[in-house]
């Protein structure tokens, strides 16, 4: 009997965590706007390219217009749309960012179970995982890229590869909790194996906190792509994306300053939500975060003037 109202006072339901959420998401102005407005922004890469120009159609005589009202925002050296080619831009850069960070979620996920109930595996796995992470991110896809050969399959592996070691080691810390919870030594007593225990007392508790770290996750794997579109590393011209778009544009940056502005603000843009969505999220599933937010929120009243 007291090792059941111990297990109720521990155990954190996985249920309540949609609870949280949709209060989180009446409560949080700020997540609402910035959910609505990255919707927005993915309805439009999805939907735009049907009614804009072919991202491919040259106009050598109207090259580098101005935005106007043929061109919203302008044309390239091609005489190419802008706007076409960076909503056409948005499908390839927000889907591999996407692709990307669903796999190293995954990878993650299962590294960080394993290693965080399974000591004697966690012995090598997070050494393993560290010395992955001690080489800069930039660096180490640069070079899976050059040895591989550019192209998406090639960013595909080599930003899974970077990015898997930081969901891995969120996802254990996690499972280390939770593992010593008492419920847990109640399961192990009851006789459950070790791997119907992970899959259903300690993955239903990771899954909400591995979410927001999958939003987190996608922001940086969304600026890591940019980079590499930049230096001819990712997708390669004329299928555009917005980092290859702010290379082509870097020649007429004096002349046509909107063929660099344009995509560079449309990637600050999305990443500037995804951390805002991110942060908010973890407020909701994570007891610390939620506190640290009630603390401050306290100062803030205290400062204010009455």
């Amino acid at each position: 009997m007291s090792v059941a109202l111990v297990d109720k006072s521990e155990a954190v339901p996985a249920t309540r965590a949609p609870g949280r959420v949709a209060r989180l998401f009446r409560r949080n102005r700020v997540l609402v706007v910035s959910a609505v407005l990255l919707g927005l922004i993915v309805l439009a890469v999805l939907v735009l390219p049907v009614f804009l120009p072919s991202v491919s159609a040259t106009d050598p005589v109207h090259r580098l217009l101005p935005p106007s009202g043929a061109h919203p925002l302008g044309t390239d050296s091609y005489g190419r749309d802008v706007l076409a080619r960076l909503v056409s831009g948005g499908r390839a850069s927000l889907g591999l960012s996407a692709l990307i960070t669903l796999c190293a979620a995954f990878s993650g996920m299962v590294i960080g179970l394993v290693s965080g109930f399974y000591p004697r595996v966690d012995a090598v796995l997070m050494r393993l995982m560290d010395a992955w992470m001690s080489f800069p991110a930039i660096i180490l896809a640069m070079a899976l890229a050059v040895s591989l050969g550019a192209s998406i399959w090639t960013e595909l592996i080599a930003l899974t590869v970077i990015f898997t070691p930081f969901t891995a080691r969120v996802v254990r810390s996690r499972v280390l909790g939770i593992a010593g919870r008492s419920y847990i030594g109640a399961a192990r007593v009851s006789g459950m194996s070790r791997g119907k225990i992970l899959l259903v007392h300690v993955f239903p508790n990771v899954l909400p906190l591995a979410l927001v770290q999958v939003v987190i996750l996608s922001a940086a794997a969304m600026l890591v792509d940019g980079a590499m579109s930049f230096l001819g590393l990712g997708i390669a011209p004329p299928t555009p994306t917005w980092g290859n778009m702010i290379a082509e544009g870097r020649s007429y940056l004096v002349v046509a300053p909107w063929l660099v502005v344009v995509p560079g603000v449309t990637i600050m843009l999305c990443v500037f939500l995804l951390n805002l969505i991110g942060s908010s999220l973890r407020v909701a599933v994570d007891a610390r975060a939620r506190t640290l937010s009630e603390l401050q929120r306290l100062r803030t009243r205290r400062r204010a003037p009455r």
